[in-house]
């Protein structure tokens, strides 16, 4: 079998993992702060979290296979090494940012949304003054 073709498997079998890992870790703990976000609409928040997730896989399974192709032949064991590292780490930082894009803009959300909650007028009101004709 061709080396180029095992790198090609080992990059595969390795990206899907990561990203099904990164997948699954982002749900499950992205719930508890989406439900948060969306004051507490359960529904809402796993409507958005499945979302999210779609996209996710989308985004990086679509990166993983654009970026399957070499422009070279791997001549040696050394060489599956270095074109897998480069290949893998280009694809963790990608996943690396997705997830911080992700948790920026939901951080802002949430931000907007504790401020909306706490907004109370300085002094309440003490009493009502019925308003004039002339007004």
């Amino acid at each position: 079998m061709d080396r180029t073709v095992i790198a090609y498997v080992i990059y595969l079998a390795v990206s899907i993992g990561l990203t099904v890992w990164v997948a699954r870790t982002l749900s499950r703990n992205g719930r508890i702060f989406l439900a948060d976000v969306l004051r507490g609409n359960e529904k809402l928040a796993d409507a958005v979290n499945h979302l999210l997730v779609v996209g996710f896989y989308l985004v990086n399974l679509g990166f993983v296979a654009l970026y399957l192709s070499d422009d070279g032949t791997i001549d040696d064991t050394r060489g599956i090494f270095e074109a897998l590292s480069t290949k893998l780490g280009v694809v963790l930082l990608v996943l690396g940012v997705m997830h911080l894009g992700n948790v920026y803009v939901l951080n802002r959300i949430r931000r907007r949304g504790v401020m909306e909650r706490e907004q109370r007028p300085p002094v309440g009101p003490q009493e009502w003054i019925a308003p004039t004709a002339g007004a």
